[in-house]
């Protein structure tokens, strides 16, 4: 079946509550979430592949996504969350591989993607809101299991001679961990080169003492020890927790109306054009006054704009990412007044110490780096009228290029705010604005103290890429994105993700810059995927061939 029938039959869907997870229990304790993981073997997104072992699958993986941001926003009073299975002997499996084996090329790389992103998002709840997790194995975790384990900040290991950690994807299926499981060996754990090299390819894995002595678990007690280890551990993480209390928010369905031709939200709205494999995306700016304070968004909820529209922006690019692979070119619009967003973004400024408006914040940082991690290509078109200002600028500075009209009759502005300065940090750590002028970092300041720009201000100011007139507008605009979608797909996702990140090398980018990439080949080469691919004979006991040069 080809990709795109098969993203037209079997949408994903990434809404999801806990009162429809099939795979996870999510608790409150006092000061302490717990989910434990007990994933249903009949129950996975397509037929085909039972997950065993509590292996998982994207359906599994997107209840744990929602499963942290409702912790986030809906529990201020957890600071400490943890993980924990269901089942005797097993913590978790990994990635279900009869479910990666059937699946297109283009799946597989964006079930990793989404993964990884679910897991920094887990480390951002350690680092920015004070919650930190604990992952408590009381039996082997293995491949993405681990993988989920070393997204925690603590591991406690049972050792009961049985029960151990391994990444196994390498001596086993011939591809990478793909959860950033190597990177975070190197990075987080800092394993030394040596032991993390035979950890990484021994297929067994590792057990009790030795898994702490080379630093993969933090503690392995005995089984007589093994909850009061963990107790002891959890508290130690509630009383150094610097949460801040606020009034929960809860999240409310989105009520999306889709149609074969796109979608359309409260604020954005998606539409679709696969005869020329563009789509557009407009996020629209609010037409009644936001809350001034923490209090008043705090009463307003889940509706207020700053949580409802970027919830609306990250389902509708999760929507092109899995079901629309055909779709290469994004066009981002902006729409409303200008003043609305730039109130909004005076509150977040205001109320910054505020945990919930903290957690607002993060979220939105979020879905702006969902941007720079999909592999589309972004222009943002300002036309008169465009709403890009401040956090909206943020969007358009996340796209490859940026057009604004220069009017003779109109009027076209754009604007930087507060949250243009840092609050939103792309995977480098600098800030968009920061990372466009790496040649000359006083621009920087400068954009921020312009505030308000018109078309030619903005040229000069380099914030844009093009200026069209209005003789050259539609033209220039049209051809720009008839250009775009006629060069090959796989040379402008290389070519963006290469360009998307300069600046400093962190963890985060070296998960999508080099782990990604690598899979992203990996997946292809017959080593892993060709007849005799380790991937694809995986369970039958067949033995993988491999074409043995070394490229």
């Amino acid at each position: 079946m080809a990709e795109h029938a098969h993203a037209k039959t079997d949408p994903v869907r990434f809404e999801t509550h806990p009162d429809r997870y099939k795979h996870w229990e999510l608790s409150f304790q006092g000061a302490v979430a717990k989910l434990v993981m007990n994933v249903k073997e009949d129950q996975g997104m397509r037929p085909g592949y039972p997950l065993k072992l509590n292996s998982y699958d994207l359906g599994v993986d997107i209840e744990l996504a929602d499963a942290l941001m409702r912790i986030r926003f809906e529990h201020p009073e957890c600071k400490a969350l943890e993980f924990a299975s269901s089942k005797d002997r097993i913590f978790c499996s990994g990635a279900n591989i009869y479910m990666l084996g059937s699946s297109t090329h283009a799946f597989k790389v964006n079930f990793c993607k989404f993964t990884n992103e679910t897991r920094l998002y887990l480390e951002d709840m350690s680092q920015n809101s004070g919650v930190q997790s604990l992952c408590a194995l009381n039996g082997t975790a293995s491949g993405g299991g681990y993988e989920l384990a070393i997204a925690c900040d603590e591991i406690v290991l049972q050792d009961d001679g049985g029960s151990a950690v391994s990444l196994p994807e390498c001596p086993l299926l011939g591809v990478l961990p793909g959860t950033g499981g190597l990177t975070r060996l190197a990075d987080k754990r800092m394993i030394r080169r040596d032991l993390a090299d035979a950890f990484s390819t021994l297929a067994e894995g590792v057990r009790g003492k030795r898994a702490v002595e080379w630093g993969l678990a933090d503690e392995a007690p005995s089984k007589p020890q093994f909850e009061a280890t963990i107790k002891r551990r959890l508290d130690a993480i509630v009383a150094r927790s610097t949460r801040k209390s606020f009034t929960p928010m809860k999240l409310g369905p989105l009520e999306c109306k889709r149609s074969d031709n796109g979608s359309e939200y409260k604020f954005v709205s998606l539409e679709l054009d696969r005869n020329t494999r563009i789509a557009k995306v407009t996020i629209r700016a609010p037409d009644v006054a936001q809350p001034k304070t923490a209090a008043e968004l705090a009463k307003v909820g889940d509706q207020a704009w700053c949580v409802r529209a970027f919830r609306e922006l990250d389902d509708a690019l999760l929507d092109l990412r899995f079901n629309e692979p055909l779709i290469g070119t994004v066009a981002l619009y902006a729409e409303g007044d200008q003043s609305q967003v730039l109130a909004v973004d005076a509150m977040l400024d205001s109320q910054k110490d505020d945990g919930l408006v903290n957690e607002v914040r993060h979220f939105i940082k979020r879905v702006l780096k969902r941007v720079d991690l999909t592999a589309k290509s972004f222009f943002a078109v300002l036309p008169p009228g465009t709403a890009f200002a401040g956090t909206l600028y943020e969007l358009a500075l996340a796209a490859d290029r940026i057009y604004m009209k220069d009017s003779a009759d109109e009027k076209v502005s754009i604007a930087t705010s507060p949250m243009n300065a840092g609050l939103f940090p792309m995977g480098n750590g600098l800030s968009r604005l920061q990372t466009r002028f790496l040649k000359d970092p006083s621009l920087v300041a400068r954009a921020l103290e312009q505030g308000k720009m018109t078309t030619p201000e903005a040229l000069k100011a380099g914030l844009v890429t093009f200026a069209p007139d209005d003789i050259d507008w539609d033209d220039e605009v049209r051809i720009a994105f008839e250009e775009r979608a006629s060069y090959s797909p796989d040379a402008m996702t290389g070519m963006e993700a290469s360009l998307r990140f300069g600046g400093p090398e962190t963890m985060e980018t070296k998960i999508f810059a080099r782990l990604s990439a690598w899979q992203n080949w990996i997946f292809q080469r017959p080593n892993a995927v060709g007849p005799k691919g380790a991937l694809k004979v995986y369970g039958t006991g067949e033995k993988a061939g491999f074409d043995t040069t070394r490229v």
